[in-house]
């Protein structure tokens, strides 16, 4: 799919989504960038792409709520005139070391739930395009390779495998028109308040021996747009970690 004048529906915006939606401006899509709580982020992202030369909205949106997940995706149609592609970005990661059912819920509608909805109500959108649709998920580099190493993660590691699942699943269920993958990234970016010990840990148990940089994600990203015979892959972006 060539991405210059396609429009792009993202989820979760900020930090790396933000780089994301760049790199798509710059590739001549036109987005709508939906938001929670991430309002600046959001407008900050948009302001960046219509300075680029694309047209940008934003929506406010919890995406574990299916009528304004619907609502979104109406919103994006009717302003945008079409839905090529969308990014389920919307994530929670969150260490539970004695996790409740609210722990479960929250975190699994977060990661899971929201790409499901995103998925299932952007499909009859994306289907009335000549060139089909593409969505990416966002997965993790744990069960992208097939084990946890962490404790505290119960309800993190699940939803997130459970994401790859959903990505096989849509993409034998959406096939030919849509295609279906989802990233695994790795360290990319150093969290706030990461000590120098742990940072150190981390190099050190990463081949490449740096923090890879969203750019790398937006890389991935603009790859699962472009081809056009991968769909059901779940790609790491991890700079080796998982070989350690």
């Amino acid at each position: 799919m060539d991405p210059k004048g396609k429009v792009v529906i993202l989820t979760g915006g900020a930090r790396i989504g933000q780089v994301v939606a760049h790199a798509l401006a710059l590739r001549g899509c036109n987005l709508a960038l939906t938001y929670r709580g991430s309002r600046d982020a959001a407008e900050a992202s948009a302001q960046a792409a219509i300075r680029e030369g694309v047209r940008a909205i934003t929506i406010r949106a919890d995406a574990t709520d299916e009528d304004q997940v619907v609502r979104a995706l109406e919103e994006t149609h009717r302003e945008l005139g079409r839905i090529d592609i969308l990014l389920n970005m919307a994530s929670i990661y969150l260490s539970t070391p004695e996790p409740k059912e609210t722990d479960w819920s929250n975190i699994i509608n977060a990661n899971t739930r929201s790409a499901f909805l995103f998925s299932i109500h952007a499909r009859p959108i994306m289907k009335l395009g000549a060139s089909g649709g593409r969505i990416v998920n966002f997965a993790d580099w744990l069960p992208a390779s097939g084990r946890p190493r962490y404790k505290g993660f119960v309800p993190y590691y699940t939803s997130k495998a459970a994401v790859v699942a959903l990505t096989e699943s849509l993409a034998l269920e959406l096939a030919p028109e849509v295609l279906v993958n989802a990233v695994a990234p790795g360290p990319i970016l150093m969290p706030p308040g990461l000590s120098a010990a742990e940072n150190d840990e981390v190099i050190d148990a990463t081949p490449l021996r740096r923090w890879g940089g969203a750019e790398e994600i937006a890389k991935t990203v603009l790859f699962l747009v472009e081809s056009d015979f991968v769909t059901g892959e779940c790609i790491r972006v991890d700079g080796g970690r998982h070989l350690y």
